[in-house]
């Protein structure tokens, strides 16, 4: 049965958003075609309601409270893959309000906060005029043309948003950076990815150059790239292993994490001081020496 709820839900939702789409557009859709749908709409609901209740009842009767099994149903109801995309969004959209309040998210007392959105930043911000400049674009061709007010409401929304999730990733990058404390170092990119390292487990750091990286998180083997404009320029060697959970769920396993900071000579003396403090290190070499061990 959930199997079907699930299928029945990505099935319907395109499908009622096309409709709603033609509908504000104002496509006249035969009365028949409309109460299938809606007739539709109705049945998924029931059956979604249906199977989230017996996941809920599930979870309570093996001694959940009531919290903990609306979350355990929603987890089992719902793919990983659409959850996470879910809160892509709502960090986005509280790393937007943090932007603009000039905070940073998740750096604690003590810790130092090491950017990496500066190469990008440039890029992105050109992006994000072209998509402007596409916006009204549209509006003015759809109104030259003389396309209906609802389907020019459709395309502007649209397009609104995907201004919004550019606005968002710049906000996230900016006001998510890596942070390194005296117990871990967190490895992030935006809303997308957040890797624990405890400080245990890095049994060295140097300086790399790499402009050709390929894909923002990406596994290869056991080495773990996290790039910013297809850029790294850091190292971690670690003792053992780290679990990576990417951006849509996947996991693997990590010895050798590459990372892009804005400043890495800044980093690298940020990795080495907390990493003296941390285990008693004797004096340490400078900035092109330091290895693994």
């Amino acid at each position: 049965m959930l199997r079907v709820a699930r299928a029945a839900l990505f099935a319907v939702v395109p499908a009622e958003l096309l409709l709603a789409v033609l509908f504000v557009s104002g496509v006249s859709l035969p009365l028949p075609v409309v109460a299938v749908a809606e007739a539709a709409v109705v049945a998924v609901l029931v059956l979604e309601a249906v199977t989230a209740y017996r996941l809920f009842r599930a979870a309570r009767r093996g001694g959940a409270d009531r919290w903990t099994a609306l979350r355990a149903a929603y987890e089992q109801l719902v793919p990983e893959q659409v959850r996470r995309i879910v809160g892509f969004d709502l960090r986005g959209v509280i790393s937007l309000a943090l932007w603009v309040a000039r905070r940073r998210h998740g750096v604690p007392d003590g810790a130092t906060p090491v950017s990496y959105a500066r190469a990008q930043t440039l890029t992105m911000m050109i992006l994000l005029g072209a998509m402007v400049v596409e916006l009204v674009g549209a509006d003015v061709l759809l109104r030259a043309f003389g396309a209906p007010v609802g389907l020019r409401a459709a395309v502007l929304v649209a397009d609104a948003y995907a201004v919004l999730i550019v606005l968002a990733v710049i906000a996230a990058c900016v006001t998510r950076p890596h942070v390194v404390s005296d117990d871990e170092v967190r490895i992030r990119y935006g809303a997308f990815f957040d890797l624990r390292v405890p400080r245990e487990r890095i049994a060295g750091v140097r300086p790399i150059r790499s402009f050709n990286e390929s894909g923002t998180v990406k596994v290869d083997g056991d080495r773990l790239a996290v790039a910013v404009a297809s850029q790294t320029n850091l190292i971690l060697e670690l003792t053992e292993p780290v679990t990576v959970v990417r951006p849509l769920g996947s996991r693997a396993e990590a010895r050798a994490i590459r990372l892009f900071a804005d400043d890495p000579t800044a980093a690298l003396a940020v990795l080495r001081s907390r990493r003296q403090h941390t285990h008693g290190d004797g004096p340490v070499e400078s900035a092109d020496e330091v290895g693994v061990g």
